[in-house]
């Protein structure tokens, strides 16, 4: 079985092209920035992945995806191999994407984008109940007589 998910953030925009002849295709690549779960020397680390999307799923990056955004991914690692200008073998390895989708609420890209080039990600702040929905202990309060209400006992 060849499964990969992925959870990161891009590096930069997507690079789309599109084939030529009868039926165009649109092929997009771009960079994740995974971060790893260890860190090493007290710094936090990141493998950075190249991922390929074919047809919608790459008129989708194309349309939606920017540098700094957090998306998950799935699909199957493929490697292969070229020979560049110079005569020596190039090996690749990359992601074919499957299945990709947003990993963020858009307003936790945008706040997130503008930093992603001077830092590497951290998660976003929890927020804290004002308080009148939570108690001093930090408990919601419940009203009294609720019990009558609840589809369960």
């Amino acid at each position: 079985m060849n499964k990969v998910i992925l959870m990161g953030r891009l590096t930069r925009d997507p690079e789309v092209r599109y084939t030529t002849g009868e039926n165009n295709l649109a092929i997009a690549r771009y960079t994740l920035a995974v971060d790893r779960r260890f860190k090493r020397d007290g710094e936090a680390t990141a493998d950075f992945i190249t991922c390929v999307a074919f047809g919608k799923s790459a008129e989708f990056a194309e349309r939606y995806f920017r540098q700094g955004i957090k998306i998950a991914v799935s699909g199957r690692i493929q490697t292969g191999s070229y020979t560049n200008k110079e005569g020596q073998k190039v090996y690749t390895t990359e992601v074919v994407v499957e299945d990709q989708e947003f990993a963020e609420s858009k307003a936790a890209s945008e706040q997130n984008a503008g930093s992603y080039q001077n830092r590497q990600s951290a998660p976003a702040p929890m927020s804290t109940p004002t308080p009148s929905a939570a108690s001093a202990d930090g408990f919601m309060n419940i009203p009294d007589g609720i019990d009558e209400e609840l589809p369960f006992n």
